[in-house]
């Protein structure tokens, strides 16, 4: 402190985290000299470093995870949340800018309807948009398109839902499915029909990045911890790595504050734990 009670001036960081952070916020932003954060510099100039060094510097420039999947979890997560309109703009963006498309983009979405709802998938699918009519040089076919299993009517619809089910959750799922039995068997046979038969078996993305998906939205939401759990150990069996799940939980922490990337550590740490004993 000074001798009138100010803070001491700010020192010029010398680790090289800025930098790193800057190089990284370049390949978000598509452009060499990024000047997104200069009206956040102008009110809250630490804010807008602390966004440079931790969050691009310290955590997205991290190898775990490529900046494909960084930025696939990050719309997965902001767009559960429902609650960051203008950072989803700016990382659909992103997610262009480093090497996703248009359809993954869109897939993330539709996927989101299972885990935070259709009224944050649809608010998501109005951002991105805004976000392609701003950018028509680029792909246009991005609404998904028919890209479902062939005969997708009547009750093939529960026995794809139930294939893919197995292939994601094992024995595991059908139990969650058979515990409506008793009390909501429509709810069942739609988790069947609707999360599987019809979202999980399209073709817009890997089984391995929808799992990505899933996790970071469970994460993010905070309120999904047996699903979480589920989509862990999904994830795992569709290739994932203990190091993706570790890094996608330190991502995390940066869109979804400290205190969900902790608890999902701790979901993590149980299914690691599970595998080792098993």
């Amino acid at each position: 402190m000074t001798q009138h009670g100010d803070p001491a001036p700010r020192t010029t960081p010398t680790d090289g985290r800025y930098e790193r952070g800057m190089a990284a916020l370049a390949q978000v932003t598509g452009t060499e000299h990024p000047a997104v954060l200069d009206p956040v510099a102008e009110i809250a100039p630490d804010l807008a470093r602390f966004t440079v060094e931790f969050g691009y510097g310290d955590v997205w420039s991290r190898p775990g995870l490529s900046p494909r999947q960084r930025q696939i979890a990050t719309v997965a997560a902001l767009a559960a949340m429902g609650n960051a309109a203008p950072q989803l703009r700016f990382h659909i963006g992103g997610a262009l800018n480093v090497g996703c498309t248009r359809r993954e983009i869109v897939e993330t979405f539709i996927h989101a309807t299972v885990y935070a709802g259709f009224p944050a998938a649809l608010n998501a699918l109005s951002a991105a948009r805004e976000v392609f009519a701003g950018r028509p040089e680029e792909e246009s076919g991005a609404d998904g398109g028919d890209d479902l299993p062939s005969a997708p009517a009547g009750d093939d619809r529960y026995a794809r839902g139930l294939e893919t089910l197995r292939a994601v959750d094992g024995p595991a799922g059908e139990h969650v499915v058979h515990a409506l039995d008793d009390i909501a068997p429509d709810l069942g046979r739609y988790l069947v029909e609707y999360v599987f038969g019809d979202v999980y078996a399209r073709t817009g993305l890997d089984l391995h990045t929808r799992e990505l998906a899933s996790v970071a939205m469970c994460t993010a939401l905070g309120t999904a911890a047996p699903q979480l759990r589920v989509h862990l150990r999904a994830f795992l069996r569709a290739g994932g790595t203990r190091e993706e799940v570790v890094e996608l939980m330190t991502q995390m922490a940066g869109y979804a504050g400290f205190p969900a990337a902790l608890n999902g550590l701790a979901a993590a740490r149980e299914i690691f734990a599970e595998q080792d004993a098993g």
